[in-house]
């Protein structure tokens, strides 16, 4: 058995003043409740709401506050993402602390929720890190994951534990939900999904084991939620089977495929017929309603002149 304890905090967000200190008396209590606990995730640009104008250049002054809380209690800290200014670039940060207080890296979102999610850059590095006789970790944020090349590139890479700090709060929570359960399935990890409240979020954080199925899911008020894994499971589901029937990575490494799609200058011209990534708006409603109804005129017309004939 390897264990290890995980804590997503689920919190209210306000994107009109710093969280910064709510969240360092939510770490401060959930070392008082649960001095077992040897990590601690939060949501998705936790720190200062969803708003492009908070971006700071790193390392900066909140982010070394995170460091000294991590060391002063010994854990390891993803105190959610912030948006990083680097140059004329804005991109959604998250950091990984250690438990000496340490920054062990960042890594940048790689799918910017467009086209809602306007002005800031994807990434386009991994962050993949180890626990020392525990075990692999990797990050992804949101978005991120619904483009299931993300987390793939993880599992293969042997992370065990994929950190998903996430701001959703929007009406497609439970598509997210189900993604969650199929993702930690086809990839047979854990992943810790951590939304937030308020401007961060509806909530509804949920864990999932390598199995896909549910070890928590939240609800959609303020939740401290501790929980100790195996990191075993992991290794045990990727040789034995899901559940011990079907073992997704073994059947992509043994593949007669190869993926032309993936492959740089291949051409999609079907992708080119989607149009533009932009909001849509109420004119495209218009629009396609006066399309249908040429639609509909020019069929009657064929229809009458058939019918005459």
């Amino acid at each position: 058995m390897t264990p290890f304890s995980i804590a997503g905090i689920q919190m209210h967000v306000s994107a009109s003043h710093s969280n910064v200190p709510v969240m360092k008396h939510k770490i401060d209590v959930m070392m008082s409740v649960y001095p077992w606990v040897q990590m601690i995730v939060f949501s998705e640009l936790c720190p200062f709401g969803p708003l492009t104008h908070n971006a700071q250049v790193f390392p900066n002054t909140t982010e070394n506050e995170f460091c000294e809380i991590a060391k002063r209690y010994g854990i390891w800290l993803v105190p959610g993402t912030m948006f990083q200014k680097q140059a004329d670039k804005v991109y959604n940060t998250a950091t990984v602390i250690n438990p000496q207080g340490e920054v062990i890296g960042r890594y940048n979102k790689m799918f910017p929720f467009y086209p809602y999610e306007v002005g800031v850059t994807g990434g386009n590095e991994f962050l993949i890190f180890d626990i020392p006789k525990v075990g692999r970790f990797g990050l992804t944020v949101c978005y991120d994951m619904w483009f299931p090349e993300t987390s793939r590139t993880l599992a293969v890479n042997g992370v065990e534990v994929i950190l998903h700090p996430t701001l959703t709060a929007t009406i497609d929570r439970d598509i997210e939900l189900a993604l969650v359960q199929a993702t930690a399935a086809t990839n047979q990890c854990f992943i810790f999904d951590i939304n937030g409240l308020g401007d961060g979020g509806t909530g509804r954080s949920i864990i999932c084991g390598p199995d896909g199925r549910t070890l928590h899911q939240a609800s959609n008020g303020e939740e401290m939620i501790p929980i100790e894994i195996d990191l075993e499971r992991v290794q045990r589901s990727r040789e034995l089977g899901v559940l011990r029937l079907g073992q997704p990575l073994k059947s992509f490494r043994d593949r007669n495929i190869r993926f032309d799609i993936y492959q740089d200058g291949t051409e999609l011209p079907y992708l080119d017929t989607l149009g533009k990534l932009n909001k849509p708006s109420r004119f495209d409603q218009i629009t396609e309603a006066l399309q249908a109804e040429v639609s509909v005129n020019e069929n009657q017309i064929g229809a009458q002149h058939w019918i005459n004939k």
